[in-house]
């Protein structure tokens, strides 16, 4: 196994150490947590860079890297949920979109016919990512151990008020969206014969 294949499996094997840590109730570590999180995150960087660097990309890398991703962000949205501060079906339809075009790239790539990841689907990681970030950040600061009681106080109001549910159903919807336009864009692909045929 290549160097950015492990280090993808790292990624996903780093994912239940980092939802151990961030539900327990200690501050430290849930910040311990974090520090799993953006240790997996930086994975993700370095084996893309180092993959093309080398000419090391493969079929294999091309399927775990993506889903590595899902996985970790999955389970940060699946915490929050847990935490109070997503809505549960939100989350699920996210996940069921990734899991549905991961069950297709994988049927794609079995027969000879891989898909290239959309722009539109690019954006949509991007800003999971970007508000996965935010939400850890502000978990954090809610910390009164690292922040104080009236930095604490704003932080847990922003969390469990109305602005949170907004955004996340905004990145549903546009999830969604990119789910439902993968399909029409390799509709004919996948249903065409495979070039072993």
């Amino acid at each position: 196994m290549t160097l950015p294949n492990q280090l993808t499996t790292l990624r996903i094997v780093l994912v239940p150490v980092f939802v151990y840590l961030f539900v327990q109730s200690s501050p430290w570590m849930k910040l311990l947590g974090v520090v799993v999180f953006l240790a997996a995150s930086l994975t993700d960087i370095y084996d893309g860079y180092h993959a093309r660097k080398y000419g090391l990309t493969s079929r294999l890398g091309a399927f775990l890297d993506p889903l590595a991703d899902k996985v970790l962000i999955t389970a940060a949205f699946l915490i929050y949920v847990f935490e109070g501060y997503l809505m549960l079906w939100m989350v699920l339809l996210v996940a069921l979109r990734d899991i549905v075009v991961t069950v297709l790239r994988v049927y794609a790539e079995m027969r000879d016919k891989p898909v290239v990841t959309s722009r539109e689907a690019k954006y949509k990681t991007l800003v999971q990512n970007v508000f996965a970030y935010l939400v850890m950040l502000f978990i954090l600061l809610g910390e009164r151990t690292f922040t104080g009681e009236r930095v604490a106080s704003f932080m847990n109001g922003v969390l469990t008020s109305d602005y949170l549910d907004y955004v996340m159903l905004a990145i549903t919807v546009f999830t969604v969206y990119t789910g439902i336009s993968y399909l029409c864009q390799n509709w004919k692909s996948l249903l065409a014969p495979s070039s072993e045929g």
